[in-house]
């Protein structure tokens, strides 16, 4: 099984190596989306601040769900999902390879851009380290339902059209606990509450993410 993992996830990532404008998408969009806001809206560097975490996140999900679609359409189109169903590994261990590549390349990258972000956006220091956080926690959740999405749409034409009308409902309850989060350390409140409300998620989504995406991937290859 391990082995499974480590062979799948080194094989992606040499892919993404290869192919770097796919993995850099997301991250230009990320950095446009932030640098343009403030410049956007005339507003005042203390709204600014308040508006910072939910900008920051916003930022984030819709980064992630643009590089959705490309998690299994690839493999796909190429026959060598169906070979990865058939593998005698086990097919979550195989997703789960695959959806921790793919952060590895966005969720991951976005999580330490957040300073610079939290910068950009006048968040006080105090609200950074918490940023940081959700974004520690949450993206990876963010990855792991998407891929529910991306695997249900993996054998139909133009399906990452649909890919986040099928995830966004899910994602909205990451946005708004990791939000309170950083509203909260503004605040000068303790935001250990939330962040664990995240962990939670996390630990759920790992748990059936991979299943429900596997149970997809048969389904859409015949397998």
């Amino acid at each position: 099984m391990w082995q499974a993992l480590g062979a799948v996830l080194r094989r992606d990532l040499r892919l993404a190596a290869r192919q770097g404008g796919d993995w850099l998408n997301p991250l230009s969009f990320f950095v446009m989306v932030i640098t343009l806001f403030p410049l956007a809206i005339n507003t005042t560097p203390p709204k600014l601040a308040a508006m910072a975490g939910g900008v920051v996140w916003i930022a984030a999900l819709l980064s992630v769900l643009l590089s959705m679609d490309s998690l299994f359409r690839q493999d796909y189109d190429d026959g060598s999902l169906e070979q990865l169903v058939l593998s005698p590994s086990p097919l979550p261990v195989i997703v789960l390879a695959k959806v921790v590549a793919h952060w590895l390349q966005t969720g991951a990258c976005l999580t330490l851009l957040s300073p610079v972000a939290a910068l950009l956006l006048n968040l006080p220091g105090e609200a950074m380290g918490t940023l940081f956080l959700t974004l520690l926690l949450g993206t990876p959740t963010l990855s792991l339902i998407s891929s529910i999405g991306a695997a249900l749409t993996v054998s139909l034409r133009r399906g990452g059209v649909l890919v986040p009308l099928l995830s966004l409902p899910l994602h909205i309850p990451v946005i708004i606990f990791a939000t309170a989060a950083v509203q909260a350390s503004m605040a000068g409140l303790p935001a250990e509450g939330y962040l664990a409300i995240l962990a939670a998620f996390l630990v759920l989504a790992l748990t059936l993410a991979p299943l429900a995406v596997a149970a997809a991937l048969r389904l859409a290859t015949g397998g």
